[in-house]
């Protein structure tokens, strides 16, 4: 059977147990560890871990002391130039000295501090190898502005995409995505095997190997804490595609895919769609 994710009321639940195991609130890495409830599957329910604890009715961890915005920034800046590029909230976690929380409180969304790290470096000459690893702004760049002889309604260029040929020399690229290094979604199987390498971990799943023959994956996932579970995989681009291939259905625990476009799907098989995962994961790193 595949596996159940559960729902929010059962996650609240799990908030509230742990804490009163534990006698404190719990980190979102301590109740991930204690319960076996994936990053993924209680953000499909929460927008972020603290707004979790809130609707549990704990009150979320608040002790830290304040913290220097000028701190923040240069331990922020730190980190880029070790990675050479700019982290994610993840990453950050990981690597930084301060939680990526603090962040929120004293900038706001995690995708405003390349600017809010320009104007703290302005005229700080030991951050120039920072500033050049930055994206540029937009409004530093230039905008043409295209010319014509004659006059033209102000929606002519607006509503109409032109459309190019394909070039049969050089590799095919998708939608602009930029998910923690990977900057095109996947336009084909092998994209999705590593776009599901980034995101394993955070599902709850520990790939155990990886073949050319079916099933494409074998690994175990964790279904409580501390017990883990073996399920067969199939990487496909499309759900679909594992019935088109003709695929043995009663072989595969679970497709790995970037659309779910198999409405008749056999009810055991698990359907985990990329696509709509890292918009769920997403929300923990901006």
């Amino acid at each position: 059977m595949a596996k159940r994710t559960p729902n929010k009321d059962e996650i609240l639940n799990a908030i509230r147990r742990t804490a009163s195991e534990l006698r404190k609130t719990p980190s979102r890495s301590v109740f991930i560890g204690h319960t076996g409830i994936s990053e993924y599957q209680f953000l499909k329910h929460f927008p972020s871990w603290n707004s979790a604890v809130e609707e549990a009715g704990l009150e979320p961890d608040t002790t830290n002391v304040p913290i220097d915005n000028d701190k923040l920034l240069a331990d922020w800046g730190r980190l880029v130039r070790e990675l050479r590029q700019i982290p994610t909230r993840v990453q950050y976690r990981h690597h930084g000295k301060f939680s990526a929380g603090s962040f929120e409180k004293h900038f706001g969304p995690w995708s405003r501090l390349p600017d809010k790290f320009r104007e703290f470096a302005k005229d700080k000459v030991e951050w120039s190898d920072v500033i050049a690893l930055l994206p540029v702004k937009k409004s530093d760049i230039r905008q043409i502005k295209p010319t014509s002889t004659k006059e033209e309604s102000p929606s002519t260029h607006s509503c109409v995409m032109q459309k190019h040929s394909k070039l049969d020399d050089r590799p095919i690229y998708g939608n602009h995505i930029d998910f923690r290094g990977l900057r095109h979604e996947p336009v084909n199987e092998n994209g999705v095997i590593f776009l599901f390498g980034i995101v394993a971990r955070e599902l709850g799943y520990s790939v155990e190997a990886v073949q050319a023959g079916f099933p494409d994956c074998e690994a175990k996932r964790q279904i409580t804490a501390g017990k883990w579970q073996r399920v067969q995989i199939e990487f496909e681009f499309e759900s679909r595609n594992f019935r088109d291939h003709g695929h043995p259905i009663d072989r595969c625990d679970v497709i790995v895919c970037w659309h779910h476009n198999w409405p008749d799907c056999p009810s055991h098989i698990e359907v985990v769609e990329l696509s709509e995962v890292i918009k769920q994961l997403a929300k923990s790193d901006e």
